[in-house]
């Protein structure tokens, strides 16, 4: 995970899309002070590091959401009332493990 201040997140809500939904696939619902405390932009990759697996999905922010907690949406092994923590996907460092081709 990246270093700094990244304090953990409450998960309030869960949504779950079905085949056909206009909107789906692995996303975050983030207030915008709580996105500006980590570097997160509307729109772009985070990792959601949870108690079990860690994955990845775009990040949105949403005002409407009391701070420090999060709503997710297809995200496999989260549930509600967990803690979580984001993290910016950093495309520019390096793979220090590349598996062989």
């Amino acid at each position: 995970m990246a270093d700094g201040y990244n304090p953990p997140l409450q998960v309030v809500g869960f949504i779950a899309t079905r085949r056909g939904d206009a909107e789906r696939g692995p996303a975050v619902r983030v207030r915008p002070d709580d996105a500006a405390i980590r570097d997160l932009t509307d729109g772009g990759l985070v990792w959601i590091y949870g108690p079990r697996r860690h994955d990845l999905a775009t990040m949105i922010v949403d005002d409407t959401l009391p701070r420090g907690s999060v709503v997710v949406r297809d995200v496999a092994g989260i549930a509600p009332t967990e803690i979580i923590r984001l993290v910016r996907v950093d495309a520019d460092r390096p793979v220090l493990n590349p598996k062989p081709v």
